[in-house]
């Protein structure tokens, strides 16, 4: 046999044996059966690697320091240093801007035109801007819809509406996904109940138009399911805890396992200037230096900003972020509590205040308000129930009540009625310093709270996104 006969016989053995045996993604290791058969659980990816969605940086995950400050000149003795352990995630490159606040606001309009109230309950405070002896109204007038301002950071938001933001986000990049493989026609007469939302999608209530490609490359015809992988993990806010460790961005200042400088701020060193040859002078972010100095001197204009600047103005820190101090306040998802360093986590961090279940009919079928929502009620206690069916997402704001009544540093949430506070369940964190703000407040370590329900002229958001699968990324 020549050697041409060889190579050619060999590669038809290497063919057959390629066809006879299916890949370790498409056929139980258990079973022998292929995932994708119409009896089975569904398809299965060795392989999967989370894509990274729309506007995200990956954030490797690891152990740092939080809630330290210089000093606590505030005196509010709420923050206290301690090591904890944050699991890799995404966040935003940048604050959402206007022009993409004002996305959600002309599809909210067109979807659920006729509803005012439905508009009008995402629709940001433009009034928080006027003050009772300064001229802000051209600000009140043209800030959130001008396009001069479409690249600067939205304000005027509640930390409610923030998490609708983030919900009705998950739902269109998820859609997109879906229309661009193929499995869903674009529907643009969603309306009312008939709207595509991420949970409903998976939950098989809203159907949609089905498009010419099915959900894998080979399975049987059928709708997406979580298993599958191809959709994308919820958009939500940070939390405190990877707000902070995302804004020090420590992966610069590390070998191996030793941390080779420390941050105050989100660059190094302890100045708020430039000291480079280029741009030595300029400032590193947008605050206020000092009173009645917003902006600087004419002609130097030290921060070129005299409210909020565009988003990606300035540097960005080591992980990629920009503006992780000043410009404006951040939203977090954890209710605030004064002592939140005494009863903490060491991994994964966070405070919420309830656990929520979905709710269904007397036949057990999922109910969707006129939204086209699933509805969710609150679990008293979720270690007494028993259904396992309830959403602990951190959008959600997801934690349990302790032993009501009884006051001590392992009771979470204080309950009854011979105990009453200011700080509630419904007030929020927020980080990060503001054009408005002094230099103190541009340390990620400090934090200030505010209700839930309300909003300011120097408090936007960015979103974040659980990592699932390997924490090093690819």
């Amino acid at each position: 046999m020549n050697i041409r006969s060889f190579l050619t016989l060999a590669f038809a053995v290497a063919v057959l044996s390629s066809c006879n045996k299916k890949g370790s993604s498409d056929v139980s290791s258990s079973t022998g059966w292929d995932y994708n058969d119409t009896h089975s659980s569904g398809a299965v990816a060795d392989d999967y690697e989370q894509a990274t969605g729309p506007g995200l940086v990956y954030i490797e995950g690891g152990t740092f320091t939080m809630g330290r400050v210089q000093e606590d000149v505030m005196f509010r003795w709420d923050n206290y240093p301690r090591r904890v352990t944050v699991a890799s995630f995404y966040m935003d490159e940048t604050e959402v801007k206007n022009i993409d606040y004002r996305e959600f606001l002309d599809w909210t309009a067109k979807v659920y035109a006729g509803d005012r109230a439905k508009y009008e309950e995402v629709l940001p405070d433009t009034l928080v801007w006027r003050e009772e002896l300064a001229y802000n109204e051209p600000y009140i007038n043209n800030y959130l819809r001008h396009p001069a301002y479409s690249n600067y950071p939205v304000v005027g938001v509640s930390w409610e509406q923030a998490n609708q933001y983030c919900k009705w986000r998950t739902d269109r990049v998820n859609e997109g996904i879906l229309i661009e493989r193929g499995i869903l026609q674009r529907d643009p007469d969603q309306k009312g109940e008939n709207v595509f939302t991420t949970e409903t999608y998976l939950a098989g209530l809203y159907t949609g138009k089905a498009g010419e490609q099915r959900s894998r490359r080979d399975s049987v015809p059928r709708k997406v399911r979580w298993e599958d992988g191809v959709l994308l993990p919820n958009y939500r806010l940070p939390t405190e805890a990877e707000w902070e460790y995302s804004a020090l961005g420590l992966v610069g200042n590390a070998e191996g396992e030793l941390l080779t400088e420390r941050k105050m701020y989100p660059w190094n060193g302890t100045y708020l200037r430039e000291a480079d040859k280029k741009n030595r002078g300029r400032m590193k972010a947008n605050f206020t230096r000092g009173k009645g100095d917003m902006m600087g001197m004419a002609g130097a204009l030290n921060d070129n900003a005299d409210i909020t600047a565009p988003v990606n103005s300035y540097d960005p820190n080591d992980y990629g972020l920009y503006c992780m101090a000043g410009n404006v306040n951040e939203w977090v998802a954890d209710v605030y509590r004064p002592q939140s360093h005494l009863d903490t986590d060491e991994f994964q961090p966070f405070r919420g205040n309830v656990f929520t279940k979905y709710r269904r009919d007397e036949n057990g079928q999922l109910l969707r308000d006129k939204y086209g929502k699933l509805v969710k009620d609150t679990i008293a206690d979720y270690r007494n129930y028993k259904d396992g069916s309830y959403d602990s997402q951190i959008i959600e704001g997801a934690r349990w009540n302790n032993e009501k009544g009884r006051v001590g540093t392992n009771n979470m949430y204080v309950q009854g009625s011979d105990f009453s506070s200011l700080i509630t369940d419904k007030v929020r964190v927020y980080k990060g310093g503001s054009w408005k703000d002094r230099p103190y407040w541009l340390i990620p370590g400090t934090r200030r709270y505010l209700d839930q329900r309300k909003s300011a002229s120097d408090i936007g958001f960015r979103c974040a996104m659980t990592r699932v699968g390997s924490p090093k990324g690819f």
